[in-house]
């Protein structure tokens, strides 16, 4: 029986893309499936699939390695497929003493803006390159790639074109989305946000968006639907000024809950959005929870982001923004809510679009194939 190890420190061992989609597939293969993340505790078997992971996020470059390759030399992996660079060094101090395929899921911008946070001008600039030069020399010591987005191709896949790759979306397993294809109720209209609740990912321009909103359309019932959290303080005190500054009547907020459920939270929605801003990192990106949303059957408007626009066309089921245009997007939902008939063939198209282009299965047995043959 052939052998995957998944190695990440950033994502946890029960993330989505990994658990539930890749090594889950994998092991339904025949696989024997292992994976190791840092960032969260749990040594067991889940599902058919060991999980021997540790918290030890915080500890040094080091000392993460060296736990990555002690796992690596105790499980003898045929293929590892490793989610950020500090997995692939692991991998090749193994690779040396056993022949095995090193695939690089490239699913986040590297470096991240989030890791320059803590530097200042010009340590910023200074740190930024020395991470972007840390990404070649993954992708060096990577035998294929696997990219989450084709806005996320570079720089790898130009410095390393001869390098096996595939482009694997994000799209969900239909099992683990509830569809609930609604219509519009007379007068009344359900809004929602999901994620971070912070300034960069547009909870601010969500909520600007339905200020503009209740004043065109007064006769209106607007229910908010958030789902999310704050993630640092500063978010955390920047929702709390946003809801006393706008005081919307009618605003639910939920927690976050587990990937299985997350449909479950927003089934009561009619519209969901994503006003992040477009700086350089959001406009590279291709939300996964588009992909929630559409095959929940719910209406999208979407900050206008390259990652989107050169991976699909969402016109059929919502609307590409400038999430800074709050007049513009309540237009937008006004239209929505005088064209009922407008909204439900959106609705209806999402969910089909889903059924027929944007779910796992679509793209399930070329990520088989492209394992088996890394291996061969």
């Amino acid at each position: 029986m052939q052998k995957v190890l998944f190695l990440t420190t950033a994502h946890h061992y029960d993330d989505d893309r990994i658990f539930f989609h890749q090594a889950k597939t994998l092991a339904e293969e025949g696989f024997e499936v292992k994976i190791s993340s840092l960032s969260s505790d749990m040594q067991g078997n889940l599902d058919g699939i060991q999980i021997e992971s540790y918290s030890i996020l915080e500890k040094s470059v080091q000392v993460k390695a060296e736990a990555f390759r002690k796992i690596c030399q105790s499980f003898l992996p045929d293929c590892i497929i490793c989610s950020e660079p500090i997995a692939v060094f692991a991998a090749k101090k193994h690779q040396k003493e056993k022949k095995v395929s090193i695939i690089y899921d490239i699913t986040e911008w590297y470096p991240a803006m989030s890791m320059l946070e803590a530097y200042s001008y010009p340590a910023k600039i200074i740190h930024a390159i020395k991470f972007f030069l840390v990404q070649l020399y993954a992708g060096f010591l990577s035998t294929h790639f696997i990219f989450g987005e084709s806005t996320k191709k570079f720089p790898l896949a130009y410095f390393f074109p001869f390098k096996k790759s595939m482009l694997l979306p994000y799209y969900p397993d239909e099992k683990y989305v509830v569809p609930n294809v609604k219509k519009l109720s007379p007068n009344e209209i359900t809004l929602c946000y999901t994620g971070a609740l912070s300034e960069d990912k547009g909870i601010g321009n969500f909520f600007k968006t339905v200020d503009s909103l209740r004043k065109k359309a007064p006769e209106i019932i607007i229910k908010l639907l958030i789902v999310g959290a704050a993630r640092k303080e500063s978010d955390e005190n920047y929702f709390k000024n946003l809801l006393s500054e706008y005081n919307f009547e009618h605003i639910e907020i939920r927690k976050p809950t587990s990937f299985e459920r997350f449909t479950e939270t927003f089934a009561d929605a009619d519209l969901c959005f994503d006003l992040r801003e477009l700086n350089f990192e959001n406009n590279h990106s291709l939300p996964i929870k588009l992909f929630y949303y559409i095959g929940a059957g719910k209406p999208v408007i979407y900050s206008n982001l390259k990652g989107i626009r050169e991976h699909m066309d969402v016109s059929g089921f919502g609307q590409l923004v400038d999430p800074q245009n709050a007049e513009i997007i309540s237009d937008l939902i006004v239209n929505y809510i005088r064209n009922p008939e407008h909204y439900y063939n959106h609705a209806v198209n999402a969910r089909k679009e889903f059924e027929e282009k944007y779910n796992w299965k679509v793209i399930r047995n070329s990520f088989i194939d492209f394992v088996k043959k890394s291996i061969k």
